[in-house]
Protein backbone atom coordinates (compact mmCIF):
# COMPACT_ATOMS: atom_id res chain seq x y z
CA UNK A 1 0.00 0.00 0.00
CA UNK A 2 1.36 3.59 -0.82
CA UNK A 3 0.09 6.74 -0.88
CA UNK A 4 -1.00 9.23 2.30
CA UNK A 5 -3.78 9.08 4.82
CA UNK A 6 -5.91 11.41 3.06
CA UNK A 7 -8.20 13.69 5.62
CA UNK A 8 -11.53 15.85 3.80
CA UNK A 9 -9.51 19.20 4.95
CA UNK A 10 -7.09 18.31 2.29
CA UNK A 11 -9.57 17.09 -0.08
CA UNK A 12 -11.58 19.86 0.17
CA UNK A 13 -8.84 22.46 -0.72
CA UNK A 14 -9.16 20.76 -4.31
CA UNK A 15 -12.76 21.77 -4.32
CA UNK A 16 -12.89 25.52 -3.55
CA UNK A 17 -10.86 28.14 -5.28
CA UNK A 18 -10.18 30.11 -2.27
CA UNK A 19 -8.85 27.30 -0.46
CA UNK A 20 -6.52 26.01 -3.49
CA UNK A 21 -2.62 26.14 -3.20
CA UNK A 22 0.01 25.17 -5.12
CA UNK A 23 0.72 22.52 -2.74
CA UNK A 24 -2.96 21.52 -2.17
CA UNK A 25 -2.66 21.00 -6.42
CA UNK A 26 0.62 19.13 -5.44
CA UNK A 27 -1.28 16.83 -3.48
CA UNK A 28 -3.53 15.79 -5.70
CA UNK A 29 -0.63 15.05 -7.88
CA UNK A 30 0.72 12.54 -5.69
CA UNK A 31 -3.09 10.92 -4.48
CA UNK A 32 -3.22 10.64 -8.61
CA UNK A 33 -0.13 9.06 -8.79
CA UNK A 34 0.15 7.14 -5.46
CA UNK A 35 -3.57 7.14 -4.22
CA UNK A 36 -5.01 7.76 -1.04
CA UNK A 37 -6.51 5.81 1.95
CA UNK A 38 -9.42 7.51 4.11
CA UNK A 39 -11.26 6.14 6.88
CA UNK A 40 -15.11 5.09 6.49
CA UNK A 41 -15.93 8.31 7.75
CA UNK A 42 -14.42 9.90 4.77
CA UNK A 43 -17.16 10.59 2.35
CA UNK A 44 -19.69 12.06 5.16
CA UNK A 45 -16.95 14.77 5.82
CA UNK A 46 -17.11 15.58 2.12
CA UNK A 47 -20.42 15.45 1.44
CA UNK A 48 -21.56 17.16 4.97
CA UNK A 49 -18.80 20.01 3.86
CA UNK A 50 -20.66 19.74 0.48
CA UNK A 51 -23.79 20.23 1.66
CA UNK A 52 -22.94 22.65 3.99
CA UNK A 53 -21.25 25.04 1.43
CA UNK A 54 -24.25 24.50 -1.12
CA UNK A 55 -26.71 25.74 1.40
CA UNK A 56 -24.40 28.40 2.17
CA UNK A 57 -24.35 29.67 -1.61
CA UNK A 58 -21.09 28.91 -2.21
CA UNK A 59 -21.50 26.22 -4.82
CA UNK A 60 -24.13 25.43 -6.61
CA UNK A 61 -25.97 21.76 -6.54
CA UNK A 62 -24.63 20.96 -10.15
CA UNK A 63 -21.41 21.89 -8.44
CA UNK A 64 -21.53 19.98 -5.29
CA UNK A 65 -22.16 17.09 -8.04
CA UNK A 66 -19.65 17.45 -10.17
CA UNK A 67 -16.63 17.23 -7.55
CA UNK A 68 -18.32 13.84 -6.46
CA UNK A 69 -18.17 12.39 -9.60
CA UNK A 70 -14.50 14.63 -9.90
CA UNK A 71 -13.58 12.65 -6.33
CA UNK A 72 -14.51 9.30 -6.87
CA UNK A 73 -12.08 9.02 -10.44
CA UNK A 74 -9.27 9.73 -7.60
CA UNK A 75 -7.24 6.37 -6.34
CA UNK A 76 -9.13 6.89 -3.09
CA UNK A 77 -9.46 3.51 -1.05
CA UNK A 78 -11.04 3.14 1.99
CA UNK A 79 -8.96 1.66 4.89
CA UNK A 80 -9.86 -1.67 6.17
CA UNK A 81 -9.39 -0.35 9.61
CA UNK A 82 -12.35 0.42 11.46
CA UNK A 83 -11.70 1.63 14.62
CA UNK A 84 -14.40 1.07 17.21
CA UNK A 85 -15.55 3.78 19.84
CA UNK A 86 -13.59 2.57 22.43
CA UNK A 87 -10.27 3.08 20.26
CA UNK A 88 -11.64 6.14 19.18
CA UNK A 89 -12.64 7.42 22.52
CA UNK A 90 -8.88 6.78 23.69
CA UNK A 91 -7.42 8.10 21.24
CA UNK A 92 -9.50 11.37 21.00
CA UNK A 93 -8.77 11.18 24.39
CA UNK A 94 -4.85 11.07 24.63
CA UNK A 95 -4.33 13.64 21.78
CA UNK A 96 -7.07 16.11 22.45
CA UNK A 97 -8.35 15.67 18.74
CA UNK A 98 -12.42 15.20 18.40
CA UNK A 99 -13.21 11.68 17.42
CA UNK A 100 -13.40 12.30 13.62
CA UNK A 101 -9.92 13.84 13.81
CA UNK A 102 -8.70 10.85 15.86
CA UNK A 103 -10.04 8.23 13.48
CA UNK A 104 -7.74 9.73 10.46
CA UNK A 105 -4.77 9.68 12.95
CA UNK A 106 -5.45 6.16 13.79
CA UNK A 107 -5.59 5.18 10.26
CA UNK A 108 -2.65 6.47 9.85
CA UNK A 109 -1.16 4.42 12.12
CA UNK A 110 -2.32 1.45 11.34
CA UNK A 111 -1.36 1.57 7.77
CA UNK A 112 2.10 3.52 8.09
CA UNK A 113 1.41 5.50 5.31
CA UNK A 114 1.74 10.08 6.04
CA UNK A 115 -1.05 12.07 6.75
CA UNK A 116 -1.71 14.67 4.58
CA UNK A 117 -4.17 17.54 6.64
CA UNK A 118 -4.56 20.87 6.59
CA UNK A 119 -5.70 20.89 10.57
CA UNK A 120 -3.23 22.31 12.35
CA UNK A 121 -4.56 19.99 15.67
CA UNK A 122 -4.17 16.65 13.90
CA UNK A 123 -0.67 17.26 12.76
CA UNK A 124 0.05 18.12 16.06
CA UNK A 125 -0.87 15.27 17.48
CA UNK A 126 -0.15 13.15 14.99
CA UNK A 127 3.56 14.13 14.81
CA UNK A 128 3.51 14.00 18.83
CA UNK A 129 2.49 9.84 17.66
CA UNK A 130 5.14 9.33 15.49
CA UNK A 131 3.04 9.71 12.24
CA UNK A 132 4.83 11.52 9.12
CA UNK A 133 2.91 14.30 8.29
CA UNK A 134 2.71 15.51 4.69
CA UNK A 135 5.18 18.65 4.77
CA UNK A 136 3.95 21.85 2.44
CA UNK A 137 0.57 21.75 3.97
CA UNK A 138 -0.30 24.98 5.35
CA UNK A 139 -2.76 24.36 8.65
CA UNK A 140 -5.68 26.08 8.86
Amino acid sequence: MSGVVLDASAALSWCFEDEWTPQSDSLLATVRTDGAVVPPLWDLEIANALAGAERRGRITAAHATHLVALLAQLPIEVSEHDPGMPELLAQARTSGLTAYDACYLLTAMATGLPLASLDGRLREAAVAQGVTVLPGLAPA
